[in-house]
């Protein structure tokens, strides 16, 4: 199966690296010529957007881990593309960055609210071929995106439900535990 934008990576079920243990990652933008770029879903980090960026909104919304690629670096994506220019269209319902100006507006206005936009830290990166190696070698396995994983299922039970919305033997791998020691 080969990877396209607004795939969903999810990690094996005993990866041991822990920027990906059990992640969920959204595939923004992927061309086997240029490599690819995605955010994980499901790593909340203990901080707030307005803590981290100078001249922000007070704004009630959690950061996400986006992955080890650039950490200086925030993007966005969010489901009000119609209201936010510059956006990317990565499936319905979900975009991916915009304005920047435009969006702290949207923010200070109430037009965007927290479960409208999820903000990460870092991205996750793949080089042209890379992603297609660890496919072939069994590291990630390829989903459907729905905005509810984005914007509305909870970080924690993410990887169980987008396994078990596979069906078949994917409802099996999420029962899988987390850690060996519980075999």
């Amino acid at each position: 199966m080969k990877a396209k934008t607004g795939d969903v990576l999810l990690a094996e079920p005993f990866m041991l690296d822990p920027h990906f243990k059990r992640g969920v990652v959204l595939l923004c933008d992927h061309t086997e010529e240029e490599g690819s770029v995605g955010f994980i879903l499901n790593k909340p980090i203990s901080s707030k957007v307005n803590e981290l960026i100078n001249d922000f909104p007070d704004f009630d919304a959690h950061i996400y881990y986006g992955g080890p690629v650039a950490t200086d670096t925030i993007h966005y994506i969010h489901n009000v593309g119609d209201l936010l220019e510059e956006s990317t269209e990565i499936i319905s319902g979900v975009y991916w960055g915009g304005n920047f100006e435009k969006l702290k507006f949207l923010i200070s206005s109430e037009l965007i609210l927290p479960e409208n936009i999820r903000f990460y830290v870092g991205y996750s990166g793949w080089s042209a071929g890379q992603l297609e190696e660890e496919l072939k070698t069994g590291s990630w396995v390829i989903s459907d995106m729905h905005p509810n994983y984005a914007f509305k299922t909870k970080a924690k039970s993410l990887w169980k439900k987008v396994m078990k919305n596979k069906g078949k033997t994917y409802t099996v791998i999420a029962q899988m535990p987390d850690s060996f020691i519980l075999n």
